[in-house]
């Protein structure tokens, strides 16, 4: 039996290569993983030209899911230095790799990029639209976007972010409601610019059907930006951004007609006792399509630690139920990251995944926090290493610091509470004073 899509096999009942590695990965029975992608509730991200990919799925009752974003821009063009990244965001384990580029040899980069990554890769198109054609943003056509978007199909990404519920409706919505630091969305304000230029409604939100031919014709994951989202705590759950997500909720029903996986892009910065109600509605207006989060961002004021700001709100957002978290490196809003930056950021991001899969009852979360106590109850050392989810800081910091008791370390020696209590749980004495043990 033939299919298009994804969804469009799950919705015949074929069970996908896809599916099945999915499944397997995720220890779960293939059929309802099946059923979930029919329903919209899962995504599994694979255009049919990415050939080295490995199929992660996104969505209800997985394992959370954490995007790196990569690529070249006008300051930073090299890319050898972004390949080298990418390899390094690889052997962390990232599910997924955005390609941000905005500048130079954006097409060389990205077939480079989906060659070589067994991760899903993202673009969002509108980055490369005025590099490649080479005009100013006013003067690009609608035909132009589109071609764009159908380039990168082509090439084998395999999920797109599409601003496409910045209709003229949110941008009232918008101009009445005042914000703090208005759209800062990249791709969110170049359309809002394209569209006040030239007085017309957004091309991706009229012509919504032509997008989804080019999706349903690769397979490729409409990933509906957020343009409205709050850049700051203070425009967190306004009107605008609320706009655009009811928009969004009415473009996914659409995409879901014609068999197209949506993945809902959300906030953003957000005070942490705003986020559940914000995953909630989520998923409420979206009809439980995945939800793909920045963050969000739970202050404002920690420039240079906003990897850290944004893992206190990705593991409280994907407790709530979002299903997939971008990373934050300490370098947001200063300059691009380098690749010291790339990691920090991944560790962070990795660290709110798992602790929201733990508050999830994800199969096997808990079960890695449990060897990890083990060890520690043993004072196996090399063991704790292995398990750590970066093992390099660890080895390094206990080799800065080496105790004069092997099973024990610098901060507690033989004051260590492992260290007793096995001694005495196990009838031997203990000293604290004497060298000889």
């Amino acid at each position: 039996m033939n299919f298009t899509t994804q969804m469009d096999a799950a919705r015949k009942g074929i069970v996908t290569r896809e599916m099945e590695i999915v499944a397997k990965s995720e220890n779960m029975d293939v059929q309802e993983l099946r059923a979930l992608v029919a329903e919209g509730k899962v995504a599994i991200p694979a255009n049919k030209n990415h050939k080295s990919l490995v199929p992660q799925g996104v969505g209800q009752g997985l394992k959370t899911k954490i995007n790196v974003n990569l690529g070249i821009s006008k300051d930073c063009d090299d890319i050898d230095k972004e390949m080298e990244k990418v390899k390094v965001a690889l052997d962390m384990k990232a599910e997924a790799i955005m390609d941000l580029s905005n500048y130079g040899k954006t097409a060389k980069f990205r077939e480079k990029l989906v060659e070589m990554s067994t991760a899903m890769i993202g673009t969002v198109p509108m980055y490369d639209v005025v590099g490649f054609y080479d005009k100013e943003l006013k003067d690009i056509s609608v035909d132009e976007f589109f071609k764009v978007v159908e380039k990168h199909a082509q090439d084998g990404v395999d999920f797109v972010t599409i601003h496409a519920g910045l209709n003229r409706e949110t941008i009232n919505t918008f101009k009445r409601n005042k914000r703090i630091t208005n759209i800062v969305s990249r791709g969110g304000s170049l359309l809002f610019a394209w569209m006040e230029l030239n007085q017309r409604e957004n091309p991706f939100y009229e012509y919504f059907d032509r997008l989804l031919d080019i999706c349903e014709k690769y397979d490729l994951t409409l990933s509906l930006g957020d343009a409205c989202r709050p850049g700051s705590i203070a425009d967190a759950t306004d009107a605008s951004q609320i706009k655009e997500l009811m928009v969004l909720g009415e473009l996914t029903k659409r995409a879901w007609e014609r068999n197209v996986q949506v993945i809902i892009e959300g906030p953003g910065h957000m005070a942490i006792n705003e986020i559940e109600a914000n995953m909630l509605l989520q998923k409420r207006l979206c009809h439980g399509a995945p939800f793909y989060v920045l963050g969000p961002l739970v202050t404002d004021v920690a420039p240079g630690y906003d990897h850290i700001t944004s893992a206190i709100g990705g593991a409280i957002a994907a407790s709530y139920g979002a299903d997939f978290l971008c990373y934050v490196t300490p370098a947001e809003h200063l300059r691009l990251p380098n690749l010291d930056d790339m990691k920090e950021g991944i560790v962070a991001v990795k660290i709110a995944a798992h602790a929201a899969d733990i508050a999830k009852g994800i199969k096997g979360a808990s079960q890695w926090d449990n060897e990890m106590s083990r060890a520690r109850q043993e004072l196996n050392w090399e063991k704790m290493f292995t398990l750590a989810l970066d093992e390099e800081k660890p080895r390094k910091y206990r080799k800065e610091s080496t105790p004069h008791h092997e099973d024990s370390c610098t901060m507690c020696g033989k004051m260590c509470s492992m260290r007793n209590m096995n001694k005495i749980l196990s009838g031997k004495d203990i000293n604290l004073l004497r060298e000889d043990d």
